[in-house]
């Protein structure tokens, strides 16, 4: 029996999930305890709760402390069974990260999953459906796994109801990859979605990218989700070099102006084209399981934060592998499995 305190680190939701994630894979059970103990609201909250009951269906597991609130939990897991799964969050709870929770074992699986998951899809704090299909899963890709997501209804922060599915083409074996050099520009793209709001938001949002980036009409797209039951706005920019495409992100947020969302994005864009790194600060914690599930590879980062370096202590806990940061200076790391 593994045990986690859940006050490590970050102290946060990524530790349960990536438990869970792993536990999955392994079939190490776990205990954990002071659940999210350093958020304002610690322990167990609905998206957190659908991402144990998400683990708890596919691989037909025996949970203890499974409740809102709780701050404890104990997950013993069974044989994971790939198929057709629709999980709800029930509030604007990310799920994305419901996905990634279950997305470990489904993607080393014996055969293709199909994931239905409502929720939220464009949340603060969680990577929005967009940074999986254009980011993530081309990276996957590359490792020899299959991920198509698709967006069927927009869910923004705070009143959710978005829906997304994923099919998963599984591998026995991730293919490690080496990801060291971002290689040459080859164009970047501005993007804002909207629903509910005025739609000169979007237009101010793309102005401030298209002076800044000298973009042309072609590279910048404004989008009105008209299936939301919410208001929402995200700014995104993909920056797209010969070896990998990123992407990084604003959100809108009452009395917060059009203006300081594009900025946000496009700060996080200047700070990356500054380093000759090629994978993000948030990709490279995205990266850590499928790298530690082909058990090797390598890639460069900027900076890395303490949500990453929890997540390699947890990921070590459940596999024998070592997960070694390098810092090279210059706001670079290299990071090796």
């Amino acid at each position: 029996m593994i045990k986690i305190d859940g006050s490590i680190g970050e102290g946060g939701g990524q530790i349960l999930r990536t438990a869970l994630g792993l536990s999955l894979v392994t079939g190490e059970p776990f205990t954990i305890e002071n659940i999210r103990a350093k958020r304002s609201k610690p322990g167990l909250l609905r998206q957190h709760l659908t991402a144990v009951e998400a683990a708890t269906k596919i691989g037909d597991a025996k949970v203890d402390g499974n409740v809102i609130g709780s701050q404890k939990l104990t997950f013993y897991p069974g044989e994971v069974t790939a198929g057709e799964y629709h999980f709800s969050v029930g509030t604007a709870g990310s799920a994305t990260l419901v996905l990634q929770t279950i997305l470990p074992a489904l993607m080393i699986a014996d055969s293709p999953s199909i994931i239905v998951i409502e929720g939220g899809t464009h949340n603060p704090f969680a990577p929005p459906v967009d940074f999986l299909k254009i980011v993530f899963a081309p990276i996957l890709k590359q490792m020899g796994v299959d991920l198509e997501v698709t967006l069927h209804r927009h869910g923004f922060y705070p009143a959710g109801g978005g829906k997304i599915e994923a099919k998963i083409v599984p591998i026995k074996k991730l293919k490690p990859i080496f990801l060291l050099e971002r290689g040459k520009l080859k164009g970047i793209k501005a993007r804002s979605l909207f629903a509910q709001i005025p739609g000169n938001v979007a237009v101010r949002e793309i102005a401030v990218a298209k002076k800044h980036f000298s973009l042309e009409d072609d590279q910048s797209e404004i989008f009105q989700a008209m299936d939301s039951q919410g208001p929402g706005n995200i700014f995104t920019v993909e920056v797209d070099s010969e070896n990998i495409r990123e992407m990084f992100v604003g959100f809108g947020e009452l009395r917060k102006s059009a203006e300081a969302v594009a900025h946000e994005a496009i700060e996080q864009v200047k700070k990356y084209l500054q380093i000759d790194a090629p994978v993000g600060t948030y990709l490279a914690d995205q990266l850590l399981i499928p790298f530690a599930l082909a058990k090797g590879g390598e890639f460069k980062t900027t900076a890395l934060t303490l949500h990453s370096l929890t997540n390699a202590e947890i990921i070590e806990k459940f596999m024998d592998v070592k997960i070694n940061f390098v810092d090279l200076g210059n706001g670079q790391c290299h990071v090796s499995i």
